[in-house]
């Protein structure tokens, strides 16, 4: 039952990146402007995510280390 239920997730969130996917395409190909406009706007984007990616990346690695750290303290005492 459980990898049924997991199985349904997994093929939702496939559907979904997929949807996404085609959907940005088509809206690239119907586009009211230039393509190197919308390339540049595109890689724009891409390094704003990047960032995002990179600044939370550095965010959950912190709080891990902190959380490795804090169970170190109390295995010692």
């Amino acid at each position: 039952m459980y990898y049924e239920e997991r199985s349904s997730g997994l093929s939702f969130l496939a559907g979904l990146v997929l949807g996404a996917a085609i959907g940005a395409g088509v809206a690239l190909l119907t586009a009211p402007q230039s393509g190197r406009r919308t390339r540049k706007q595109l890689q724009r984007a891409a390094v704003g995510v990047r960032d995002s990616a990179s600044e939370r990346w550095g965010d959950f690695t912190g709080d891990v280390r902190s959380v490795v750290k804090s169970g170190r303290r109390r295995i010692r005492l």
